[in-house]
């Protein structure tokens, strides 16, 4: 990801400050660009479940708003795009460690948007895999 159309870092990041309903998972932004936006996704041992997995509501937060990310570096901050949508599969399991989270907006309709995730640990196994479908109820 080398080009950094739309919002630029400060504005995403600015975003990511404003979002409090994800503010207890400390994400930040790792990159960014046309359509795409990856999000770092420490870990917290007050989200391991049983069997010292990380628990699966971390990584949907995480593609979620990484999506809504994603969709602003298209679109600009648009705060009424909303998840209309969203399947999850989790593929493997995080024991314990920190993970990436990246999304790709794959088509931008006037009413309905349409994206994926990816989450994966620092050595790129894949964790989760997500697909998504956001409302533009404002348009």
């Amino acid at each position: 990801m080398t080009t950094k159309p739309g919002l630029t870092r400060k504005e995403l990041e600015q975003v990511l400050a404003d979002s409090t309903f994800v503010a207890d998972y400390r994400f930040s932004i790792y990159d960014y660009g046309d359509g795409e936006c990856t999000i770092y996704v420490p870990f917290q041992e007050k989200y391991v479940r049983p069997g010292g997995l990380v628990c699966g509501p971390v990584f949907m937060a995480a593609a979620d708003m990484a999506m809504w990310l994603a969709i602003m570096t298209k679109l600009g901050r648009v705060e009424m795009a909303v998840t209309a949508e969203m399947k999850t599969s989790f593929l493997n399991g995080a024991k314990r460690e920190n993970f990436y989270c990246t999304a790709r907006t794959l088509k931008l309709g006037r009413r309905l948007i349409y994206g994926v995730a990816e989450c994966v640990n620092g050595n790129g196994k894949l964790l989760t895999h997500h697909t998504f479908t956001y409302a533009r109820p404002d348009m």
